[in-house]
């Protein structure tokens, strides 16, 4: 079933639902209204005894054997001579007779009773009986019966109306959404992702059109940003493989080379094959987005600073460097090995920097984490641009390096929840990077 069609078949079951209602509410109103009218006209019969009977059929003394005063045959039966009989109370009631309906109400009269009786006279009734008023309700029932035709008609003609409203309806009320539909069809066909939707008002419709332009623009970046990515890997990559060929092709006449050249130039192949790995390492653990795969789990951000910082320190002792450490207990929410990559690359970012026979200070409490060094800083200029892929100051490119280590400690950091910055240490003089992320209160 088509979205119009469950729009038509809801807008005409809400109307018939609140036809047929408002018809049996109509029919419940003016059937209780005729009936009451007739029962209180039995009602004052009834407290006259016997008086004027001008829209009566009869009013009746049944006694408990059946026999009725004055006699009449086919009025009675089992209910009535259970009033009779003092076994029931009072009873209204509806019977047909015949061809013709009827209205009565029956009386009980207790035994040794004086009632009144016709002509006027006062009567001892020494049984248990009772009084029968019956009064004739054919003009009443055909009023019900044409009641009952004509709102037959207002339900069918209000269903035809609903029906024709649905259709206008959804005609009316899709037109909006159809018109979004063919324009991000448009978009789906030419792939044209600069392509926005006008906006319209602040409705739903409005709603679901910014929504699409915020995907679309979101789609965009990302497209834009993997075409950077590509072409910055690729002019990353061109610089160590023509490096690599021009080397092999040297090696192709290594008789010709003494042994110190051949053994630098197998050193800078060496090299340049680790350039080439470290890139494609980095380029990997960037193409995995915003959102990695693995558990989250609970972390004990002093633990894993203890480990990267152990492992940073093999490589700190061949440039003599001292890395000082204070860090206290806390918790975070996150993957290990991707926290622990984030850190790594801070503090290899460090010791790249720092000068032979430097300091370096990493430091840790609730939740953050602050890596300091006493190498020559970041310049305030440098440090919007210092987190962007494969940017690298001018002091900084003629050193080892793909450019993506910070690029990385944002992504991490920014799948974290938590926020990375950089500014001036001011006891060290250096480069101050700092972490700062959620703390997990439940560990």
């Amino acid at each position: 079933m088509t979205f119009r069609s469950r729009v038509i078949t809801a807008t005409v079951a809400a109307a018939a639902i609140a036809v047929i209602l408002a018809c049996f509410a109509s029919f419940l109103t003016t059937r209780n209204s005729l009936i009451n009218s007739v029962d209180v006209s039995l009602n004052g019969e009834a407290a006259q005894m016997g008086g004027g009977h001008d829209v009566l059929f009869g009013a009746f003394l049944v006694r408990p054997s059946g026999q009725t005063i004055p006699s009449s045959t086919g009025l009675i039966d089992p209910t009535v001579l259970a009033v009779a009989q003092g076994k029931s109370k009072q009873v209204y009631r509806t019977v047909a007779i015949g061809s013709h309906n009827y209205r009565e109400l029956i009386v009980p009269i207790a035994a040794n009773s004086i009632e009144a009786c016709a002509g006027g006279n006062e009567c001892l009734i020494k049984t248990t009986s009772a009084e029968l008023f019956i009064t004739d309700i054919d003009g009443q029932v055909n009023e019900l019966r044409n009641l009952i035709r004509t709102l037959t008609f207002v339900a069918i003609g209000g269903l035809l109306l609903a029906l024709g409203l649905g259709l206008f309806l959804a005609r009316t009320a899709l037109r909006p959404l159809e018109e979004v539909t063919n324009e991000i069809e448009t978009v789906a066909e030419t792939n044209d992702l600069g392509y926005r939707l006008t906006e319209g008002d602040e409705d739903e419709l409005g709603r679901l059109r910014r929504v699409f332009n915020r995907l679309l623009s979101s789609v965009e970046s990302s497209q834009i940003l993997q075409r950077q990515l590509v072409l910055d890997a690729s002019h990353e990559l061109r610089t160590p493989l023509t490096s690599l060929r021009t080397n092999a092709q040297v090696l192709s006449r290594a008789q010709e080379l003494n042994p110190d050249d051949l053994r630098q130039l197998t050193d800078d192949m060496v090299t340049q094959v680790d350039e080439l790995a470290a890139l494609v390492t980095d380029l990997g653990e960037l193409s995995r987005g915003e959102r990695s795969e693995g558990p989250v789990e609970t972390l004990r951000l002093d633990d894993c600073l203890d480990e990267c910082v152990d492992t940073a320190r093999t490589y700190a002792r061949i440039k003599e460097i001292t890395i000082d450490v204070n860090v206290e207990q806390s918790n975070v929410l996150g993957r290990r090995d991707r926290l622990e990559r984030a850190i790594s690359n801070l503090l290899t970012n460090a010791i790249k920097f720092t000068p032979r026979g430097g300091r370096i200070v990493v430091e840790s409490r609730d939740g953050t984490i602050s890596v300091s060094d006493n190498g020559p800083g970041i310049a305030e200029a440098d440090q919007p641009f210092i987190f962007d892929r494969f940017w690298r100051s001018a002091s900084a490119r003629a050193l080892p390096g793909s450019g993506l280590g910070l690029s990385i400690v944002a992504q991490v950091v920014a799948e974290l929840q938590g926020t990375v910055s950089v500014d001036r240490d001011p006891t060290l003089g250096g480069a101050r990077f700092t972490i700062t992320l959620p703390i997990d209160d439940n560990p």
